[in-house]
C-alpha cells in the first residue's frame, strides 16, 4: 500500500529528499506523496524512509491504495528500470 501524508504535516521538508522515488513533493498546505511512484521503499530499504525521519508521524498507510509488497516490489522495477 502506498503511503500518505496526513493533516499533521508541519513542512519541515524532511521526507522530501529520503524517499528512492522522487515520490514526495511540495503541495499546497503539506507535503504529499504520489501513490504512482511510492513503494514504501520495498526493494530499496527495510522501511519507509519518510517514515523513519518523520518528527511528527504524520506519514500513514493511505487506505486508498492497498498494495501487497510483490506489486510495490514491481512498481519499483518499472520505475528505475531493474
Amino acid at each position: 500500500m502506498a503511503l500518505l501524508i496526513n493533516e499533521e504535516c508541519i513542512n519541515c521538508g524532511a521526507c522530501e529528499s529520503e524517499c528512492p522515488n522522487e515520490a514526495i513533493s511540495e503541495g499546497e498546505n503539506t507535503y504529499v506523496i504520489d501513490p504512482e511512484k511510492c513503494t514504501e521503499c520495498v526493494g530499496f530499504y527495510d522501511e519507509a524512509q519518510c517514515v523513519s525521519v518523520c518528527p511528527v508521524e504524520c506519514i500513514v498507510p493511505d487506505p486508498d491504495h492497498r498494495e501487497t509488497k510483490e506489486e510495490l516490489l514491481a512498481r519499483k522495477q518499472r520505475l528505475h528500470g531493474e
